[in-house]
């Protein structure tokens, strides 16, 4: 479910329904997409969520590959964690874990101001379902951190008994532990001694595991300050803070972006009295990638996740670890930019290579149609042809036309992948091109599945396959160096829509391609194209015993191309849509074009006006179209247009 998915289709539909709801039902349909042999590959592939390793760091003695936390509040049940951490997420919070279940309760959904608003925050399946739960297969390897909470009501000296039974129970498990123990109803002096103790009891407990303590929210920066000073003044050594998610309102509980500045204000607080050696993960407000930035420039080392990803989408993490990489990278000087023989300049001879050929097979096909070796191998003159069947020679056209615009889309794709993302070192570049490039030279062997041997197809892939070998070469990846995008604002909402388009395209065209390709090593023609020419396959059998497998190449050929080029589209897609990158768009524009011109041009010459069979290319270029339109202001916004609001 990534942002473009989540924003055009899943979103509206989930607010529709009760939060509580909504929410389980997208939790259980993600963990259950995780459970699948292969699940978690797709949730990988639809969001591209690997970022770049030098987001990579250790503290506390923990390895985080990503500074990026989901909050335990997010998916209480721990129902896809699985799924989850495929998001591009660091560690995860299990919390808050109490010694007994605590239920559920109502949660409204402001989606006006981005709230969640609830009146408990401590519900939780309780100690003992927990760790049943952690003693099964958790389907990452991701850090976990337990955030313990006393029972409500208890006392100081209850609670201590009750996080010392958790400590005992979780500490298999958890990488490290939240320490959540404070409590309005003790005063600050009992507080301050309970805290102090159960600091003492969780190093006798769980000696190598970091230690943070939990603060609300809406903690008064007087009273953190007070906190922190005594603890660090009585020699009571905790490795960081924990800024949490919620703050009490007028109805209730919140959560949402609106608690952002109470969570900048107290993480500049306790990183001014902790330090530099102490770390601080950050949990309110973050819902758009600016917000992170806010939090890590008022001293948070990390920050959590929870509403953000409700009103944002699942995308946010991502998003988040792109703005900390661009920050990190933003003053290094770049690697000099590979050599045009090193990689890239292979790729771009391919795709000159593939548009030469399409416009040479496009000339052919609206002309002569057949070649010589066509005519060798029906032993018949194009004029037999006519005789036979005065509709062959304008259908063998038809699908040769249509292979010709799809080969020049090919090479116009190959081309701009490879001139601004292979030479840029971009990683989705390479692995859209490697995709595409794979299937279409494995498609080769489709031609052969009638036994017709094409030896001008041969040679060109003889020619182009080195070209490609040659293009993978470098194999370095380097960060995105662009600033990308900070806001949910209406340009990134429309866009959202926008590669929503474009990916349903991408995955439409794959499925044509994989059909058309099916039909041409087997049925060679639909019911549609034989109403047309108006016989049947034992005629045409029967007539010339060569004309079918003939035909079944060119079918076979187009539909091994259109699905080189569908999956080539849907990695970029999927992978490659940058706020700002014009050069995208106008790829987009210009690989699109050249097919659909072909198709339907070569079916109102020829008089092949079937609706039906019209369809599929009429929906493609609405989608097509309506992608174009969506995404341009968002990839065509220059550099200086793009609101700075880091600062």
């Amino acid at each position: 479910m990534p942002d473009w998915s989540y924003q055009t289709l899943f979103r509206p539909l989930l607010f529709r329904l009760p939060p509580r709801i909504a929410r389980n039902a997208t939790l259980q349909a993600m963990g259950g997409l995780s459970r699948i042999p292969g699940g978690s590959l797709v949730i990988r592939t639809l969001g591209h969520m690997e970022v770049s390793p030098l987001l990579e760091q250790k503290r506390i003695g923990i390895t985080f590959k990503y500074p990026v936390g989901l909050s335990g509040g997010l998916d209480p049940h721990g129902t896809a964690h699985a799924a989850l951490a495929q998001f591009g997420f660091g560690f995860i919070e299990i919390g808050p874990v109490t010694t007994e279940p605590i239920a559920e309760k109502p949660v409204v959904r402001d989606a006006a101001r981005e709230m969640l608003i609830s009146e408990l925050i401590e519900s939780n399946d309780g100690l003992d379902a927990i760790v049943k739960r952690l003693q099964g297969k958790q389907g990452h390897s991701l850090p976990i951190f337990a955030r313990l909470r006393h029972m409500p009501g208890r006392t100081p000296t209850e609670a201590l008994t009750e996080n010392k039974r958790m400590l005992q129970a979780l500490m298999p498990f958890a990488a490290g532990f939240y320490l959540d123990c404070t409590d309005s109803d003790w005063s600050a002096e009992a507080e301050l001694d309970h805290m102090a103790s159960l600091l003492d009891t969780a190093r006798e407990i769980a000696p190598a595991k970091p230690l943070l303590i939990y603060l609300p929210l809406d903690m008064q920066e007087e009273r953190l300050t007070s906190l922190l000073r005594t603890l660090s003044g009585a020699g009571k050594g905790y490795d960081g803070i924990v800024i949490g998610d919620a703050m009490r309102g007028e109805w209730g509980y919140e959560i949402g972006q609106e608690t952002l500045p109470y969570s900048i204000r107290l993480a500049s607080c306790a990183r001014s009295i902790c330090g530099e050696a102490a770390t601080i993960i950050a949990a309110g407000g973050v819902h758009e990638p600016e917000d992170a930035l806010a939090l890590v420039g008022a001293g948070a080392n990390y920050v959590q996740l929870h509403s953000g990803l409700v009103f944002s989408g699942p995308g946010l993490p991502k998003r988040v670890n792109e703005a900390l990489l661009h920050e990190l990278v933003k003053g290094e000087e770049a690697t000099s930019e590979p050599g045009f023989w090193q990689g890239w300049g292979w790729m771009c001879l391919l795709g000159l290579g593939m548009i030469i050929g399409g416009v040479i097979a496009w000339i052919i096909a609206a002309t002569t149609v057949v070649l010589p070796y066509d005519i060798a191998f029906l032993c018949a003159t194009p004029e037999m042809l006519e005789q036979l069947n005065d509709r062959l020679l304008p259908f063998m056209s038809h699908d040769r036309i249509t292979l010709a615009g799809t080969m020049i889309a090919i090479g116009i794709l190959y081309y701009q992948l490879a001139r601004y993302g292979l030479r840029r070192r971009l990683h989705w570049a390479r692995t859209a091109l490697m995709t595409s490039g794979l299937f279409g030279f494995s498609s080769f062997f489709l031609y052969l599945g009638y036994g017709y041997f094409d030896p001008l197809h041969a040679t060109v892939a003889a020619l182009l396959l080195p070209m490609f070998v040659l293009s993978m070469r470098d194999r370095r990846d380097e960060p995105y160096r662009k600033r990308p995008n900070m806001r949910n604002d209406r340009v990134w909402r429309m866009a959202q829509r926008g590669q929503f388009m474009m990916v349903s395209l991408g995955f439409a065209l794959v499925l044509g391609g994989i059909i058309i390709s099916i039909v041409g090593i087997t049925d060679v023609f639909v019911p549609e194209d034989l109403a047309f020419l108006m016989t049947t396959p034992s005629v045409l059998n029967g007539a010339n015993e060569n004309l079918i497998p003939l035909i079944a190449h060119d079918r076979a050929g187009f539909g091994g191309a259109l699905l080189s080029v569908a999956l080539g589209l849907l990695a970029t897609a999927l992978w490659g849509i940058q706020e700002g990158e014009r050069w995208l768009w106008w790829t987009f524009l210009a690989a699109g074009l050249p097919p659909f011109i072909a198709a339907f041009s070569v079916h109102i010459v020829i008089g092949y006006m079937d609706w039906w069979h019209l369809t599929p290319p009429l929906i493609a270029l609405l989608l097509f179209v309506l992608g174009l339109v969506w995404l341009y202001p968002y990839l065509m916004r220059s550099p200086s247009a793009i609101p700075d609001h880091t600062n």
